[in-house]
């Protein structure tokens, strides 16, 4: 009673942590993101209050920058008039001010100085005055005013000290209305006496109208002072201000009269407020320019800015709290509902789960678990211990073990996580993970794996095996040879023997895919009982397989191997109630003789295979130098036979073919030379496997089908023209279009046209052949079954295609007129032949004998050397020619 008291204690505070906790930091997250929120707005008013201060300080300071450059370069050009009225004065060498003002109060003078000033009629002339003041010589004016400087500061203190070279001072006008600015420079004679003065005014308004096209706003101001502080020009203009001096007040703003470059915040001495001021001192002129603009009209656009941000944070907040109350209303209420849907879900899971307390008492158990071992809810249910749970699997029959032992075992590891997968009595795998609580105790899920883990093994299986065979794949052979190079430094040899099927393809193509997959798993089976355990058999894919041939590189052993692979594959292969006999070639590599990695070596057993292939096929041949070297030749003539249409090397001479009752040429076939322009000619024998290889036999066809048509076309209209078709050109699909497009070209006339095909074009798909070869009739052209009689023969295709003739291939003609010749073949398909209404070709004729044998047996044609060797173009046309000049 008192455990099942703790027990519903402790549920309870879970429940009540489980269920306060989120809401309780829902309340106080929300109070925060309250408080940020007005944070992030102060700090951001405050941000753009110091960026609205920065751009307004930045403005200022680029004004008096471009107001300074502006009147350094003004000012420049207003001095020249200065110097150069000095200049002219000092070089007449006056010594006195009475020669001064003698020789200087002339209409002469007055001239000259007119002369130099007519270029700068935006401000006043200059005016000349002697040394004691007096005007006496104007630019502007003849005869002059009587008019005094005398009691001018700026007279006074040029006079007075020979140092001072040129004062500006703004004082009442005296040659005109209102105030003006006057630039007055001395006149000294060659001992440095002081003759007189040169002066120019310029009106105030005339800079307060530049001032005013700088558009620095409401509550800016720009005025220009004297370095001495007195203030020369203004904007806003004010008449009282202009004159006086405001070189005095607090440090920052005398700083602005002593300072090369100055911005700052201060309090304006002239209006008490607080502005901004950047001022700069003009590089050529003891004047400052100084820009201001009040804190005010600066923070007027942060002020609007302040007032949109506060809204939004306020709304914002107003928003938080409205969200908040109502995710807090909607928490509660879906507490319990979850608390529903946990149970539902426990319940439903597809893994048994349990957890355990610190005190190993059960805690939660869904019914999964209880399905899975076949258990009773009496025992297994919350509050049981966990030894108690096992030992109920234990005289259940779902727990094989010692009870103790493995409790013991899950105890001392329950701080940490742990994963096992064991097998259960009935063979179900079944996956275990314990997951340490966060307040003690654990938690356990119990998942049966068996089909997962069986699918992984059959997906490892299938990517290291083939399919077919069960051999292992080019994949697995791999990893296995990488295993074996390792291997290669202790000492241990090996080799492998590249194995293809011979004549797979026919055998797939005449007798269906299901004979062709037997046949593989048989060859497969007859492999793998050649080795031994210690070696490798793999299928690589197609008809080929390999056997890594462990622990030798001695020749004689491999050869024997070999021999012996060949005698089991010899043996005729019942697949589905046929014996077919079966062949192979194989080409051996030996490591580390032949190579040491695993490219080299499958490369070098398959150039060896090939080798064996080439030379007769049914054998083996150990890997030599011989055929890397025969391989990249190879390849060269591939890569050549590429350029060599391009580069028109191709050639197409014609054998005639001779009737053999009139012994004369009824028609020529067309073959193929190729001309290389290093190696000469080149046999098709070696070039033409390698086009159809390659595909570029569809090219180079068509090439030889249009020019033997279109060299056809200027012959006599008795003699036709036969054109072989390679079965890659045949299965294109489009050999009618194509053949029809070269007679259009060249005009020939289509009964003219003879295409010979052979015998492989027909074994793969009867119906299609027989669909292309009616295109062909239509078109009119004549069919030929070359080499008749050397492949899968079969009597059934003369009499379902529409063939015109049958070639008898030269292996049955070369013997004919010899003891055991080949006569009664011969006889037996001319006689089928007639039967059927077609005619015959005999190739490979050689001797007189021949001929007779021939003539006799009732073959149509003949074509060889004894009439004539496969011939160019031109010397056709004169056979031809002779030919017709004897009929």
């Amino acid at each position: 009673m008192g455990t099942s008291i703790r027990w519903t204690a402790r549920m309870r505070a879970l429940f009540r942590r489980w269920r306060g906790a989120p809401l309780t930091w829902l309340i106080v997250g929300g109070f925060v993101l309250m408080a940020a929120t007005a944070v992030g707005t102060a700090l951001t008013v405050d941000r753009f209050r110091q960026n609205a201060i920065e751009s307004g300080r930045d403005s200022l300071e680029n004004s008096v920058r471009l107001l300074a450059r502006h009147f350094d370069r003004e000012f420049e050009d207003f001095a020249v008039l200065q110097k150069s009225i000095i200049t002219e004065l000092e070089g007449r060498g006056i010594e006195s001010a009475e020669m001064f003002r003698s020789e200087m109060g002339t209409l002469a003078m007055h001239e000259v100085m007119r002369a130099k000033a007519s270029g700068w009629s935006d401000v006043a002339g200059a005016n000349l005055f002697d040394s004691r003041g007096m005007l006496i010589n104007s630019s502007r004016r003849w005869p002059v005013a009587d008019i005094s400087v005398a009691d001018r500061g700026y007279f006074h203190r040029l006079k007075t000290d020979p140092a001072a070279q040129e004062e500006v001072e703004v004082v009442p006008g005296r040659l005109g209305n209102g105030p003006a600015i006057v630039f007055a420079r001395r006149v000294s004679g060659p001992h440095g006496e002081f003759l007189g003065i040169v002066s120019r005014a310029i009106a105030p308004d005339q800079l307060e109208s530049f001032f005013a096209s700088s558009g620095l706003g409401e509550g800016s101001s720009i005025a220009m002072h004297h370095q001495n502080g007195q203030l020369l020009a203004r904007i806003p203009h004010v008449d009282a201000m202009i004159g006086q001096n405001f070189r005095n007040g607090t440090p920052e703003q005398m700083a602005v009269f002593e300072r090369t470059f100055v911005s700052m915040q201060l309090a304006s001495p002239i209006d008490g407020k607080d502005r901004i001021v950047a001022s700069r001192l003009l590089a050529g002129e003891p004047l400052v320019v100084v820009a201001t603009k009040s804190l005010d009209a600066t923070l007027a656009t942060w002020r609007t800015q302040t007032k949109f941000f506060v809204t939004i944070a306020v709304l914002s907040i107003g928003l938080l709290v409205l969200t908040l109350f109502l995710i807090f209303r909607q928490v509660t209420n879906r507490l319990s509902l979850e608390k529903q849907r946990l149970d539902t879900a426990m319940n439903t899971m597809t893994q048994g789960l349990l957890m355990f307390d610190q005190d190993e008492r059960l805690i939660v158990c869904n019914r999964r678990y209880i399905e899975m071992y076949g258990l009773s809810t009496d025992v297994v249910k919350p509050g049981a211990a966990f030894r108690d749970v096992i030992r109920h699997r234990h005289d259940t029959g779902s727990f094989h073990g010692d009870v103790a032992s493995y409790c013991d075992d899950i105890l001392s590891h329950v701080g940490s996580t742990q994963n096992t997968i064991v097998e259960t009595s009935d063979g179900r795998l079944i996956e275990i993970k314990n997951q340490p609580g966060a307040a003690g105790g654990w938690l356990a899920t119990h998942e049966d794996v068996t089909a997962r883990i069986r699918a992984d093994e059959r997906i490892a299986h299938m990517a290291h095996y083939d399919a077919l065979t069960d051999l292992p794949n080019r994949v697995m052979m791999r990893g296995h040879l990488e295993r074996r190079v390792a291997e290669l430094s202790d000492g241990k040899p090996f080799a492998i023997l590249y194995i293809d099927v011979d004549e797979f393809k026919g055998v797939n193509d005449s007798l269906g895919h299901e004979v062709g997959d037997e046949l593989l798993r048989q060859v497969a089976n007859r492999l793998r009982a050649c080795v031994s355990g210690n070696d490798l058999v793999a299928r690589l894919g197609g008809d080929e397989f390999a056997i890594v041939k462990t622990g030798t590189r001695d020749p004689a052993e491999l050869t024997a191997l070999a021999e012996n692979i060949l005698k089991a594959l010899r043996i005729p292969v019942n697949c589905n109630g046929q014996d077919i006999p079966t062949d192979a070639s194989i080409g051996i590599a030996i490591a580390p003789d032949h190579g040491d990695n695993p490219d080299d070596l499958l490369k070098r057993a398959d150039l060896a295979m090939y080798a064996a292939k080439t030379e007769g096929r049914r054998t083996y041949r150990i890997f030599t130098a011989e055929y890397d070297a025969k391989a990249r030749l190879r390849r060269q003539l591939e890569l050549d036979l590429r350029q060599a249409l391009a580069r028109g090397e191709f050639e197409v001479h014609y054998q005639p073919l001779v009737d053999l009752a009139a012994n004369v040429v009824t028609g020529c076939e067309a073959l193929l030379r190729w001309r290389h322009p290093e190696r000469g000619m080149i046999s098709p024998a070696d070039f033409i496997p390698v086009a159809e290889e390659t595909g570029l036999i569809g090219e180079i066809g068509g090439w030889v089908l249009r020019q033997a048509c279109s060299e056809a076309a200027s012959w006599p209209g008795q003699i036709h023209i036969a054109v072989n078709v390679s079965p890659v050109q045949f299965r294109s699909r489009t050999l009618a279009l194509k053949v029809a497009a070269a007679l259009a070209e060249s005009g020939l006339a289509p009964g003219r046209l003879e295409l010979e095909i052979t015998e492989t074009v027909l074994i793969r798909d009867d119906e299609e052949a027989l669909t292309i070869l009616q295109q062909l009739r239509e078109l009119g052209v004549r069919i030929a079954l070359d080499d008749f009689g050397t492949g899968y023969s079969s009597l059934s295709y003369l009499h379902r295609f529409p063939f015109d003739k049958i070639k008898i291939d030269r292996s049955f003609i070369s013997d004919i007129g010899e003891p055991e010749d080949s006569s009664p073949i011969v006889q037996a398909v001319v006689h089928m032949a007639a039967a059927r209404r077609m005619a015959t070709t005999a190739e490979g004729v050689e001797t007189e004998a021949q001929r007779e044998v021939l003539r006799q047996l009732g073959c149509s044609q003949m074509q060889g050397w004894l009439f004539s060797p496969a011939v160019p173009a031109a010397k056709l046309k004169q056979l031809l020619a002779a030919q017709a000049v004897a009929a």
